[in-house]
């Protein structure tokens, strides 16, 4: 009975989350056209009402951890469901994503993606986007910010392991950008699919920065190993055995 409760409070919330992200995305749409201000702040209003709802509807709060990057850098984040990607932006000053070019076609998120700064990239191609945006920051095209990426290219499930791929190696080179490493245990309670969320703590943690310019073997055994290893102490600290079951 309890289960099939907070099964129903999370079928609204989700509900509620996506209603309120067509409006706001509606009614910001034209500041957000002429300003990049307004895409900004727009975003930033809406991580804001998804962490107010999802702490008094699910019982589910956000929490940061470590210092906030706030200067050009990497971050080389865990990726376990849209949670993270909420506490990520709304934490940072300008965050800007790596992501899918497919979702560039997205109602609202892909419009206000492109407004902040979001970098598209064709599944297959990333090396291609890498050559693109070093171009477009030598040319001084680039919004600056914070570029966020995902170095296992995907969300990945709790206590799941997937391969850390070396275009974060690569990119931290060619922009000769620190990378801030960070972890996080979000799945644990906002699984990458489903309606059920669960009750709890959900912790995104910036990790001391690994500077650039290390050879890329040596870079990505240490990105590996740090954001790993944080990201296993925090689900373990929200109950989760990621070497098990829950």
């Amino acid at each position: 009975m309890a289960y099939a409760w907070r099964w129903f409070r999370s079928l609204i919330f989700v509900g509620q989350m996506y209603v309120m992200m067509g409006i706001m995305g509606i009614v910001f749409f034209p500041w957000a056209v002429f300003s990049r201000k307004g895409a900004f702040f727009t975003c930033k209003a809406y991580c804001r009402w998804v962490l107010w709802t999802a702490r008094w509807m699910i019982g589910l709060r956000g929490e940061i951890r470590g210092e906030v990057p706030t200067d050009e850098v990497m971050i080389a984040a865990k990726h376990q469901s849209f949670f993270d990607i909420l506490l990520i932006f709304h934490a940072l000053p300008a965050a800007k994503f790596i992501m899918k070019r497919e979702l560039l076609w997205a109602p609202i998120i892909g419009q206000y993606a492109y407004r902040i700064g979001c970098v598209p990239v064709d599944r297959g191609k990333r090396g291609l986007a890498i050559k693109k945006m070093v171009a477009d920051v030598a040319k001084g095209t680039q919004i600056p910010g914070q570029l966020v990426i995902y170095p296992q290219g995907t969300r990945v499930a709790a206590g799941d392991r997937k391969p850390y791929k070396v275009g974060t190696a690569v990119l931290s080179d060619e922009l000769g950008q620190d990378c801030v490493p960070t972890a996080t245990n979000v799945g644990v309670f906002w699984k990458r699919t489903g309606i059920y969320r669960k009750p709890g703590l959900a912790v995104v943690e910036f990790l001391p920065r690994i500077p650039h310019g290390l050879p890329r073997k040596e870079f990505m055994a240490r990105l590996e190993d740090e954001v790993e290893t944080a990201s296993n102490a925090l689900m373990r600290e929200a109950g989760f055995d990621p070497d098990g079951m829950d």
